[in-house]
């Protein structure tokens, strides 16, 4: 389930400032990175099952593993694990409502967070 109109989607700033904002709201980046593409995920796991707040980005001309890159982000989105076949986004995937809350709660926390450092790509 993609989150529409957060305001996140195109906003971008400098990865280090990303890594602790996002570190901030619960929303780890770990090993989920190449050179120009990052994964923010927040996992959450409740009595419906285990699902992730992800919130991916890119870099047009920086490099992540040098820390040397501003990274535009795209739209976040909520997804439920399946052991062992990783992470479902689909239409099919019911969402509780409490935890769609809690998403659009830290995306809004998120959000504001980076305002005053957001570069419009």
């Amino acid at each position: 389930m993609y989150f529409e109109n957060t305001g996140i989607e195109n906003t971008a700033a400098d990865l280090e400032l990303l890594d602790e904002i996002m570190l901030n709201h619960g929303l780890v980046r770990e090993g989920q990175w190449d050179y120009e593409r990052v994964t923010y995920d927040k996992k959450y796991e409740i009595k419906e099952g285990t699902f992730y707040l992800r919130i991916f980005g890119f870099t047009k001309d920086g490099d992540v593993g040098a820390h040397d890159a501003i990274i535009t982000l795209m739209k976040p989105v909520v997804g439920k694990h399946y052991y062992p076949h990783g992470v479902e986004y689909g239409d099919q995937e019911v969402f509780p409502e409490h935890l769609v809350k809690s998403c659009q709660q830290t995306l809004t926390a998120v959000k504001a967070d980076i305002n005053a450092f957001e570069i419009r790509a």
